[in-house]
């Protein structure tokens, strides 16, 4: 089993800073980015973290990402909008279409902007949740590259296709639920195959069909399976019809898929039904009257803060593989790479 090198958040954040902007990123882009995959990291969604950041380079290299391009709002309708994230950075375009939706339900009591040609938007969680903050309740669907095979089935056909739901609290915190529809996220079925541990049961199948817990299995052709069965696979195909055909990226396995990831993006303004502060004293009662349910009871979103808090404290634990290739990607750059881990 491989090991980790921990990394504060601050110089963690840095070097994907300047990897990105080395890879041809304007740097209030590259900010926007990093910050995003320093805080998945911070709150143990390494799936989402700076792993990422030598995928998203070869995607630059491939053409699927235009890593200078601007998101816009190009169309407005009521208390709808369309953002064109124009094949750049995905967190640009959701950063965007979060302001949008927000401003959206300030005025109409909801706010509904779907993205298209966006590329990957990194944890749907980190826009629900911002959302949340600001008095809102939050939906955030996308859908994604075919990797999952349907229920009943063995081949690729759906995206990992997360969705998020966030709901504020007092003092700024939220009750946060994100998740894919898959039985894990190809990222973490990633950082399990970095890591040389094998992955759960049923959470993927090998090229020919067979059950298999080795995640390489998934990288020679398997396919991931739907959480809960019927029931993931039954989401997934409604984010596909949602997250897919209104943003105009297409259904994974149609022959019109873009390759993008088609996201959609909903805010509630909670004061256009009830007063926003009893709304959130009731929520913390609730959150309250659950933990009374057991010990061992905690409120979505609250494992997320307190990974926060510890690693922010002792550093972000980066594989070794994860480093390594982190490193080797700087030195292609000519991107200085510290000669010891900076911090942890």
């Amino acid at each position: 089993m491989n090991a980790s090198v921990h990394v504060l958040a601050d110089r963690l954040r840095d070097l994907a800073h300047d990897l990105l902007t080395a890879a041809g990123l304007p740097g209030d882009t590259a900010a926007v980015v990093a910050a995003s995959l320093v805080e998945a990291d911070l709150a143990g969604h390494g799936s989402h973290g700076v792993r990422r950041v030598k995928w998203y380079h070869d995607r630059i290299e491939s053409g699927a990402i235009v890593p200078d391009a601007r998101p816009e709002v190009v169309s407005r309708r009521g208390a709808t909008a369309v953002v064109s994230g124009r094949r750049g950075f995905g967190q640009a375009a959701a950063g965007l279409a979060t302001q949008e939706a927000a401003a959206l339900a300030a005025a109409h009591g909801v706010g509904v902007v779907a993205i298209r040609d966006c590329n990957h938007v990194g944890r749907l969680g980190e826009y629900a949740q911002t959302l949340a903050r600001r008095g809102l309740i939050a939906q955030v669907v996308g859908n994604a590259d075919p990797t999952v095979a349907p229920y009943g089935g063995h081949r690729r056909m759906l995206g990992t296709n997360p969705m998020a739901w966030a709901v504020p609290r007092a003092g700024g915190a939220a009750v946060v639920m994100d998740w894919a529809t898959a039985a894990m996220a190809e990222g973490k079925l990633g950082l399990l195959l970095a890591a040389g541990r094998p992955a759960p049961e049923e959470v993927l199948v090998d090229p020919d069909g067979r059950p298999s817990t080795d995640p390489a299995d998934f990288y020679r052709g398997g396919a991931l399976l739907p959480f809960g069965g019927h029931k993931g696979y039954g989401l997934s195909v409604l984010i596909e019809l949602v997250g897919g055909l209104l943003t105009g990226t297409g259904t994974a396995c149609s022959a019109e898929y873009d390759g993008t990831f088609g996201t959609v993006i909903t805010a509630v303004d909670i004061a256009a039904f009830v007063p926003l502060e009893s709304y959130v004293a009731q929520v913390e009662s609730f959150c309250e009257a659950l933990r009374a349910g057991g010990p061992g009871v905690v409120v979505p979103g609250e494992p997320e803060a307190r990974t926060r808090a510890q690693r922010l404290e002792e550093g972000v634990p980066v594989p070794e593989p994860v480093w390594a290739e982190l490193r080797g990607l700087a030195a292609r750059l000519g991107v200085p790479w510290p000669d010891t881990p900076p911090g942890g």
